[in-house]
């Protein structure tokens, strides 16, 4: 006996009767199937409703996304690099937070994405205080020539790497 069930769910029972060989073959179809009328008004509703869902997703991003950066920006106000900004940047900060925890409780994602390059934009100088610092505190005060004696060899590989070789064009 064999048993196989293909995509659309029909079962196929094929039997070969040992003695004789003769072979019988038997389809068993789902009798809770869907009928073409209702897959096609399934389909056409989906395309009636694709701008919603797009819609919908992208709003669910956005405030995904807003979620994080504010999370981030939480988070960075604990460090030293927070107090390196003047009044007005921490002002802006402070202000472009609050109107991006407003946009994120609404349900218009473009308000929302816009509340969010305007943060960014608020923090991009405490983003730098704090890579600069990170380099910083990598660097432990050294030069760049005696940071670089003491970080070892960069990143190691399974097998060895050739010095790249140039040729010189001789035109």
């Amino acid at each position: 006996m064999k048993f196989l069930i293909d995509a659309n769910g029909i079962l196929h029972v094929s039997a070969r009767e040992q003695r004789s060989g003769k072979e019988a073959e038997i389809e068993v179809k789902p009798t809770y199937g869907l009928t073409d009328e209702q897959v096609e008004t399934m389909i056409l509703a989906s395309f009636d409703h694709a701008e919603s869902d797009i819609e919908a997703r992208q709003l669910i991003e956005a405030k995904n996304e807003a979620e994080g950066i504010l999370g981030a920006v939480e988070k960075g106000k604990s460090k030293a690099a927070w107090q390196q900004l003047t009044a007005e940047e921490i002002e802006k900060i402070e202000a472009c937070e609050s109107d991006l925890k407003a946009a994120a409780d609404g349900a218009n994602y473009k308000v929302i994405r816009q509340a969010i390059d305007q943060l960014d934009k608020a923090t991009h100088r405490f983003a730098e205080i704090i890579m600069d610092m990170d380099v910083m505190g990598a660097m432990k005060g050294q030069t760049m020539d005696a940071a670089g004696e003491t970080m070892g060899e960069g990143p190691t590989a399974p097998h060895p790497f050739a010095k790249a070789q140039f040729d010189e064009d001789t035109d």
